[in-house]
């Protein structure tokens, strides 16, 4: 080897010495930034024949594990999931009161009913009486503020939603800038390192707010799907929308429909101006924004359904009787029922026996008098199945027609009804009764509005705005008549007057609430359409009390479990794609031996070329 060639070897050394430890230097300050991914430098030997004769520094190579990387986004959804679950689940157990504290829900209950048993005890004390009124309106109290607790929390859901979607929006917009900067810049370009380390950041912050897949392209674009392909980012950013209802209330529902839905929806937008609705295709279905999705429309829509029907059946409990029909000689063999006096949202219950499959099917006739709430919607295998008509327009042709195929026969005169099987005695009507509302505080019946919706009677009433019974906990009060007058929960008739001392109406009160047993709805989550859970009142609240104590306790471990399946990811992640401060202090250390031997070349060959310049002298 020549000795220019030597020296054009040690130069060559020494630049790919300056490179690495810059780009050393720029690891070891970087040891703590987030998202920073190490480097190392990218040399190529530079043959003359067979022998080396230098080397080229060609770039930097990001030391990435990428099947590391995707696993850590896709538990990051995962864990922001269950973050929020968690919180907003711990935070409805403090709505509903810690079992036996005071001011929970279930002490309002005990209070109540113990409050009417010593009523029975002491029907004519006036002081006893004002306590059960007392208690009855710290019962309602305790109802409104549960409800305006759980609408708080889908509140700021809708909320979280609207700044989550800004978000979103800034992130795609920012990825898709970086990867416009990054065109034309090859991989090993330290430029595009640090580009690809920022996009790499915008795109883990859009992985904690929803569930995305990522794929890299030959000429270092990056584009970004939703995991049913809804393409967030590609050569454009996509833009995100939420037309935001601001503060919710229990009638404030999500429904495909636009013109129906009464809560916010997440459309995007595509670069080529198509839009998709995110929610109604289930387009997200992890991270934050997931959560909040269904914290809103299904979680506390649930807790709602569980308080209102709490309330409903308390107050339906007090102010319901029920009247079995009169049963008609056959054949054909069935009931007659007395339907005067029936409120809107009184119903008619029927139980009758298929003869040829042996099976009983239970049919609810409701009176109906807004036609926009018509036809009502009933739930597969609904068990009684809900049939809505206006009574005081309903005729025996509608009802035959409504239950053709049941073998069932009507025939309304005037307002009694009866109800046969036909006369090919394929079918047996077990038993028909009728349900009237009490609106009055002294009617001569033990039944009484104790509470009431607002200023009206709760009969549950079918609307076109809905059923009366959603959102009823938020708006039930004991009977201002009642509050007024104390004394009604003894006096049930005024001629003649009830006998002082009567336990009637107290003893029937609480037992209505302690012993009686009811049918709830299958949407409290409780029970099914075709069996739908069955109980007393408080055995209703005890059962989705807990049911919402194993949800929040369920949450928080698998929030703790995804806690640590991130951290674990994320140490692999820094110990395989991170700085590592001893490999770097053994690069630099390696770096100045380098360094130190080709400076020695550079040293020896001009020793040698001086030598040979004084021997020409």
């Amino acid at each position: 080897m020549s000795l220019g060639s030597a020296l054009a070897t040690a130069m060559s050394g020494l630049r790919a010495n300056q490179a690495a430890l810059s780009i050393t230097s720029s690891n070891i300050a970087n040891a703590q930034t987030p998202g920073y991914v190490s480097q190392s430098i990218n040399q190529v030997e530079v043959a003359t024949g067979d022998t080396g004769a230098s080397v080229l520094v060609t770039g930097v190579n990001r030391q990435l594990n990428q099947f590391i990387q995707s696993q850590l986004r896709t538990e990051t959804a995962g864990g922001a999931y269950a973050d929020q679950m968690a919180s907003v689940l711990t935070q409805l157990q403090s709505i509903y009161g810690a079992p036996g504290s005071a001011g929970s829900l279930e002490t309002a209950y005990s209070n109540f009913t113990t409050a009417l048993q010593a009523l029975s005890t002491t029907s004519g004390s006036s002081s006893s009486q004002i306590s059960a009124v007392t208690a009855a309106q710290t019962m309602a109290q305790q109802l409104n503020s549960t409800t305006q607790g759980i609408q708080t929390l889908r509140t700021n859901a809708e909320q979280d939603l609207n700044i989550s979607v800004g978000q979103a929006n800034a992130a795609m917009t920012q990825i898709a800038n970086l990867n416009t900067q990054l065109q034309g810049l090859k991989p090993t370009d330290p430029t595009a390192a640090t580009l690809m380390d920022q996009r790499d950041q915008a795109i883990n912050k859009l992985s904690q707010l929803m569930d995305i897949k990522v794929s890299t392209t030959g000429n270092n674009q990056t584009s970004v799907y939703t995991s049913n392909g809804v393409e967030l980012v590609g050569a454009q950013a996509s833009q995100l929308s939420f037309n935001s209802q601001g503060t919710l209330s229990a009638n404030s529902q999500w429904n495909s429909n636009p013109a129906l839905s009464s809560v916010g929806t997440i459309t995007c937008t595509l670069a080529n101006g198509a839009k998709v609705d995110m929610i109604a295709t289930n387009s997200i279905s992890s991270g934050q924004i997931a959560a909040d999705v269904t914290l809103r429309d299904k979680t506390l829509v649930q807790a709602q359904a569980q308080v209102d029907q709490l309330a409903a059946s308390m107050s339906s409990a007090l102010s319901d009787k029920t009247t079995a029909g009169t049963a008609v000689a056959g054949p054909p063999a069935g009931f007659s029922l007395d339907l005067s006096n029936t409120l809107p949202g009184n119903s008619i219950s029927l139980t009758y026996t298929d003869a040829a499959t042996k099976t009983q099917h239970q049919v609810s006739i409701v009176n109906v008098t807004d036609p926009a709430a018509l036809p009502l919607q009933n739930a597969p295998n609904a068990n009684p199945k809900q049939i809505g008509f206006d009574f005081s327009t309903m005729t025996s042709a509608q009802l035959n027609a409504a239950l053709a195929g049941s073998n069932l026969q009507f025939n309304l005169s005037g307002s009694t009804l009866t109800v046969t099987n036909t006369l090919a005695n394929s079918a047996t009507v077990n038993a028909a009764s009728v349900t009237k509302t009490a609106s009055s505080l002294a009617n001569g019946n033990l039944q009484f509005p104790l509470f009431t919706d607002g200023n009206s009677l709760y009969t549950g009433v079918f609307t076109g705005a809905g059923a009366q019974q959603t959102g009823l906990a938020g708006r039930i009060t004991v009977n201002a008549a009642l509050v007024a007058d104390p004394s009604k929960f003894t006096v049930y008739n005024t001629s003649p007057l009830t006998n002082a001392g009567d336990t009637s109406r107290p003893d029937y009160l609480y037992s209505q609430l302690t012993t009686g047993t009811y049918t709830y709805s299958p949407q409290t989550g409780l029970g099914t359409a075709a069996t739908p859970f069955k109980g007393t009142l408080s055995g209703f609240m005890q059962q989705f009390l807990s049911q919402q104590a194993n949800a929040s306790t369920s949450a928080t471990q698998l929030q703790q479990g995804q806690d640590v399946v991130v951290s674990a990811l994320q140490q692999k992640m820094n110990s395989t794609s991170g700085v590592n401060i001893d490999t770097e202090m053994s690069n630099l250390i390696s770096i100045q031996n380098t360094y130190a031997a080709n400076a020695h070349v550079m040293s020896v060959v001009q020793t040698m070329m001086t030598s040979l310049m004084q021997v020409q002298v």
